[in-house]
């Protein structure tokens, strides 16, 4: 089963209002093991970032000056999702800003089906409490010691740690310890033996009649007669 967890970065709020998407972060998942594989690229989002945007991710216009423009990466961009599930904190809000920029260059949505929502994940499984990124990564002890400000991929790879702890996927190296263990076990083979002989040696059928003779009016003889 792939997965591929994804998280955007954006000039503002609202797509409807002109805001675009400027970063694209992505994380390859098998069967809710990371494979080491992602995806991440800048976007030139062709209009002003304000700052209020830039003091959440500290992506400035000066830097995006020179970076591709959607429609230059959007071929690669869905190659590398492929068809598979996309794992995202507040899906609706990255759906949207991806499909503002899939409608102006002619491409299909992305439907909401395809997405697992890891926001509503965590609050059907801790009702009440702050289901925001930074909190599910204390909650779960996943180090954030190097997130100042919100990158894509960064933001991307801390999801994937806290997706696979709401649905409790497994460690990636217990596949291995498990095939390491398997391989130390010493499998019994079973050894075709002669059969061994059964029938009483002759001391042992005449001390057998000479117990015999000895009692008194067996039954079996009875059934005889």
């Amino acid at each position: 089963m792939r997965e591929v967890v994804l998280d955007t970065e954006t000039t503002g709020l609202d797509p409807g209002a002109g805001h675009r998407v400027i970063e694209i972060g992505c994380v390859e998942l098998m069967n809710h093991v990371p494979t080491g594989e992602t995806y991440q690229v800048y976007i030139n989002p062709e209009r002003d970032i304000p700052a209020e945007a830039q003091a959440v991710h500290g992506i400035t216009e000066e830097f995006l000056s020179d970076k591709p423009v959607f429609a230059e990466i959007a071929g690669e961009l869905l190659a590398f999702l492929g068809d598979s599930i996309l794992v995202i904190h507040n899906a609706d809000f990255d759906l949207r800003f991806l499909n503002s920029e899939l409608v102006r260059i002619d491409q299909p949505e992305i439907p909401r089906s395809r997405s697992v929502d890891t926001v509503s994940l965590a609050r059907r499984k801790f009702p009440g409490a702050q289901a925001n990124l930074d909190a599910l990564c204390r909650r779960f002890q996943i180090d954030l010691s190097d997130r100042d400000l919100h990158g894509a991929l960064k933001d991307s790879q801390l999801l994937a740690e806290v997706y696979l702890q709401l649905v409790g996927g497994r460690q990636p190296g217990l596949e291995l310890a498990s095939e390491a263990v398997s391989k130390s076990v010493i499998t019994a083979q079973s050894v075709d033996r002669p059969p061994r002989p059964h029938a009483p040696a002759e001391e042992e059928a005449a001390a057998h009649a000479q117990f015999l003779a000895r009692l008194e009016n067996p039954i079996w003889l009875d059934r005889e007669s």
